[in-house]
């Protein structure tokens, strides 16, 4: 073999315009992406680049390129209650009349946790950072679809079959089991496939936590070297609740066992006083701001007030629906209301970093995932501008943020292996899947109901 000829690539994408998320070279024209073992070994103008060798080439001229997105708070077996539960009021576990967490058997859990994994990949997210039930069977079923995939059953010690009548009832052996099944699935699947599954301790919320599980928690996560992620101040039963049973907000609550940090992600962020805010902003902590679904129920997180304060904000598309993009405009259009016009605090960049580098970093996987950039992991998504309501490109960026849609999404690579083409999965069933959901979901409507 003659040493001086450059080694075959596995993958090669040429033509698009690529958004690296970079901010020394944020975008490259023409441009040549190259894989090899999973990582990005070529990433240049065309021009720049001589003649390559690869094993599969992807002609993307008219596409724009991004990094792929990190949602770092998602309920993929919420897909159920969409289009109902978004009209009655707070989150599905506190509201009467829909399915709840405790009536999902494993089948319905693996059936529906793949029909919302699938939904956020087509989307253009390569890692999504999901917590319900039956984690144990839906992380693997998630896996399946070639994603990247944090998972956890929700860790709590309240009875949750009475708290969507206000019945909070603490109960020890709920919280040891549902810690212990945490620590399980970490030592079975954290960092399995070559890293593309993890475990975060998904603490459901300080109301559903007693103070002693929190701190259970918080040994947990020294122990396991975890991050861990919560609802906080999600709503003003939250905060009543804790209030009354701790004499504290929730954040100071966190504070109080040791959780309030740079390892924290805390999830909704709506309720918070201003010393709440001030506090949350010194610990660091990242804020998984939900701007499409807090709006629905007439909400929005305090996000300029928190920026300003020093937490670092990323993006999740929570319940009922996993489209990145609207969750990208929504995120921008809450900071300017908050503003009172637009400025430079809030641009389409600023929105762009919370779903790729932001994210990334609350995950701890900034080394390899969240920007473009040679010897970093090749997750990457494509989308389709070459239609009307893309057209012009003047400012590609723009277009994405303000008119893009999840739909656009062409083609989708996690570690250099296209998992998404022509806006269709290439290792799993898209209708089996639709079909699995929607049965699964029929069943659990039927027994809600009845």
């Amino acid at each position: 073999m003659d040493a001086t000829r450059p080694q075959k690539l596995d993958l090669l994408v040429r033509g698009g315009t690529v958004l690296t998320a970079a901010p020394n070279r944020p975008v490259i024209e023409d441009a040549v992406i190259g894989v090899r073992d999973g990582r990005l070994a070529v990433l240049a103008p065309a021009g720049e680049v001589g003649a390559l060798e690869a094993t599969r080439v992807v002609e993307a001229s008219g596409f724009v390129i991004t990094p792929g997105f990190v949602n770092v708070h998602t309920h993929a077996n919420l897909c159920m209650v969409r289009g109902v539960a978004e009209d009655m009021g707070f989150a599905p576990a506190y509201t009467p009349g829909v399915p709840h967490g405790h009536d999902v058997t494993p089948d319905e859990a693996r059936a529906l946790a793949r029909l919302g994994a699938l939904e956020a990949m087509l989307f253009g997210s390569t890692l999504i950072n999901d917590s319900y039930v039956h984690a144990d069977v839906a992380l693997p079923a998630m896996e399946e679809l070639g994603m990247r995939v944090y998972a956890c059953g929700r860790i709590h010690d309240v009875d949750f079959s009475s708290v969507h009548r206000q019945v909070w009832e603490h109960r020890r052996e709920i919280g040891e089991r549902t810690l212990r099944d945490a620590a399980e699935l970490a030592s079975r699947w954290h960092g399995a496939m070559n890293g593309r599954i993890g475990v975060q301790l998904a603490a459901h919320a300080p109301d559903t936590c007693s103070r002693e599980l929190l701190a259970d928690v918080y040994d947990a996560r020294r122990e396991l070297g975890l991050r861990v992620n919560i609802h906080l101040a999600q709503s003003r039963i939250e905060v009543e609740r804790v209030r009354e049973r701790d004499g504290l907000t929730p954040a100071e609550l966190l504070e109080s066992v040791g959780l309030l940090d740079d390892r924290l992600l805390g999830t909704h962020c709506l309720y918070l006083t201003e010393s709440d805010i001030a506090r949350v902003g010194r610990a660091r902590m990242t804020v998984c701001h939900i701007p499409k679904g807090n709006a629905t129920g007439g909400t929005a997180a305090p996000t300029s007030r928190l920026r300003r304060a020093g937490a670092a904000l990323a993006l999740g598309t929570d319940n009922m629906h996993a489209d990145m993009i609207e969750v990208l405009r929504w995120a921008l259009a809450v900071g300017r209301l908050q503003e009172g016009g637009v400025t430079d605090f809030w641009q389409p960049h600023h929105v762009f970093d919370m779903a790729t580098m932001e994210g990334a970093r609350a995950m701890g996987l900034d080394e390899d995932l969240g920007s473009l950039v040679l010897g970093k992991k090749a997750d990457f998504v494509g989308f389709d501008f070459r239609r009307a309501h893309l057209t012009p490109n003047v400012n590609p960026l723009g277009n994405l943020v303000h008119v893009a849609h999840g739909r656009d999404v062409g083609f989708v690579a996690v570690d250099g292996r296209l998992v998404v083409e022509d806006g269709r999965p290439t290792l799993v069933d898209e209708e089996e899947i639709r079909r699995e959901g929607a049965q699964a979901a029929r069943q659990l409507w039927a027994r809600a109901q009845g």
